[in-house]
């Protein structure tokens, strides 16, 4: 039987007269990709534990439009971002955190021109801010000393400026943060964004993702952490293709600390 998570939507949290303190956005690959919804369910049990009152849109969540607005469809993007706006502000959200740096992104730099202004966070500075305030603790656990490597997406890091939350959240597990030589705001693409997650590579000799991989196999990790679900399944493929380092795994940062804290 599987367990039972604790998952309000923002409709029920209304009836009942109260304004969750985050609203999550859950995205389309942690609604729908199966490896994705395990992300989904870590970062769900960690708001759990740490006592947070969230809510989550559940059906009435629509594509924030990101894939269609780097494909090149701004009106099909400027429709989706319309519809979400609409039932946003109809909620008064005021934050949102978001497990995606592709929904982060948009909610957050592109919304606001539509008339959606809203506090915008990713999971990991959000995950840093309940560990520095004291909400939540954790240990090193079975991750303790292990070699492991952070990946950097480009929404995150060189669209926001995000770095160090989730480095420092490495650190916190009393694991070994190695970097590849690529790096932060030298990092390079999991080769998913621009919406190629979506259409077939171009003509060339090799995929981003394994030149990605190999960057981070050659600092021989035992983890390769992740921030963002493609990401994710990009290096997981990446993994794949080398037999040799399959024992490799792939975890996103929500992961690393809910199995940290045996949530």
């Amino acid at each position: 039987m599987s367990e039972v998570i604790n998952v309000p939507t923002m409709a029920e949290m209304l009836a009942q007269g109260k304004q969750p303190e985050v609203l999550f956005w859950v995205g389309c690959a942690g609604s729908f990709d199966d490896r994705a919804k395990k992300i989904t369910k870590a970062f769900v049990k960690i708001l759990n534990r740490a006592n947070v009152e969230f809510a989550v849109l559940g059906t009435e969540e629509s594509c924030t439009g990101d894939p269609a607005k780097r494909a090149g469809n701004e009106f099909l993007f400027q429709m989706q971002a319309m519809m979400n706006i609409e039932v946003l502000n109809a909620y008064e959200a005021k934050k949102i955190v978001t497990a995606c740096p592709h929904c982060f992104n948009t909610l957050k730099n592109e919304y606001p021109e539509l008339g959606g202004k809203y506090e915008v966070i990713h999971h990991t500075e959000f995950l840093k801010s309940l560990l520095d305030t004291g909400r939540l603790t954790i240990e090193g656990g079975q991750f303790k000393g292990k070699r492991i490597t952070f990946h950097d997406p480009c929404y995150l890091g060189r669209a926001n400026n995000i770095y160090e939350a989730p480095r420092d959240l490495i650190q916190k597990l009393d694991a070994e943060l190695v970097e590849m030589k690529r790096s932060k705001a030298n990092g390079l693409c999991c080769g998913a964004g621009g919406a190629q997650m979506f259409k077939d590579a171009e003509p060339g000799n090799k995929e981003v993702n394994i030149e990605r991989t190999e960057d981070a196999l050659d600092v021989k990790p035992e983890i390769i952490a992740a921030g963002c679900p493609f990401c994710n399944t990009m290096m997981t493929d990446g993994v794949k293709a080398k037999e040799k380092e399959a024992d490799v795994k792939v975890m996103d940062i929500a992961e690393l600390i809910a199995n940290a804290q045996d949530l």
